[in-house]
């Protein structure tokens, strides 16, 4: 199978920690990063490819990737909007801003796409939605490649999917981290001391997801047979399966993780 390749040149504008952790995924994945230049403010350097601090003179990008925080949008826009052009594809992975917000700062780029990732695209077992209200399969299929490139990489029809799969899969590595945290917090109030409870959490969450990708059976399943009847899984679980139990917590969770995206989206449009 043929490695995908970066359009040249390629700049990523802003490489934070997601930028950062595909840049990661791309360098483990073998993909050539010699067309890609990194564009950071503070100058700080990004492992694998050339660092600058400011838009470099020249040629319009083939390819450009924002990775700023979505608040920075109209600051960026009047010094990288008019060195895009016509052959320019243009991936966001601003929270929030939507596509037209985008096609309104960018007007003559040749496509917008919203990627939406999450940060185990370091280790290429990312998940990292896809959206584009262009009709230019070509440049899709090149950004799709390179996500491919760093886990699954969903093309959703609209932008409702895009926010859902940002909540539960940008966001979600937050929440399980929360969740392991909290299994760790509640091994040392039963006596564990807190790094053998950390130790245990963290191991117990390796290994349940090892376990599922081997087997590839269902959450469900994988409880039914971790919990005997009448057992202490069991009566664990009812605390989780109450109707004040998890699923609702969830459910409160994603929610606010959506609203906040619309503020984010409404402040862009503004």
């Amino acid at each position: 199978m043929t490695s995908p390749t970066f359009p040249s040149p390629a700049w990523l504008v802003g490489c934070g920690n997601m930028a950062g952790a595909m840049v990661d995924g791309w360098r483990a994945a073998g993909i050539d990063l010699s067309p890609v230049l990194a564009i950071r403010p503070s100058g700080t350097p990004v492992d694998g490819v050339r660092t600058v601090t400011a838009l470099p003179a020249g040629e319009s990008p083939a390819f450009v990737m924002l990775g700023f925080k979505p608040q920075k949008l109209d600051q960026v826009v009047p010094g990288l909007a008019p060195r895009l052009g016509p052959a320019t594809i243009l991936v966001s992975l601003l929270a929030g801003v939507e596509a037209a917000t985008l096609r309104q700062r960018f007007p003559t780029v040749r496509a917008i796409v919203r990627a939406m990732p999450n940060l185990p695209v370091a280790q290429r077992r990312g998940v990292i939605a896809l959206y584009t209200g262009d009709r230019d399969s070509e440049a899709l299929a090149t950004v799709e490649a390179l996500m491919t490139a760093l886990g699954v990489a969903p093309v959703v029809a609209t932008e409702a999917e895009f926010s859902a799969i940002g909540a539960v899969a940008g966001s979600g590595p937050a929440y399980v981290a929360r969740f392991v945290e909290a299994l760790a917090a509640g091994g040392e109030g039963i006596g564990l001391t807190p790094d053998l409870a950390a130790q245990v959490a963290l191991e117990t969450l390796i290994g349940t997801a090892a376990m599922a990708a081997a087997t590839g059976l269902p959450m469900s399943e994988l409880a039914r047979r971790v919990a005997s009847p009448k057992g202490t899984t069991e009566a664990g679980l009812a605390i989780l399966d109450a109707p004040d139990g998890l699923k609702p917590l969830i459910a409160r969770m994603l929610a606010a993780a959506i609203a906040r995206g619309r503020e984010l989206a409404s402040a862009a449009r503004g």
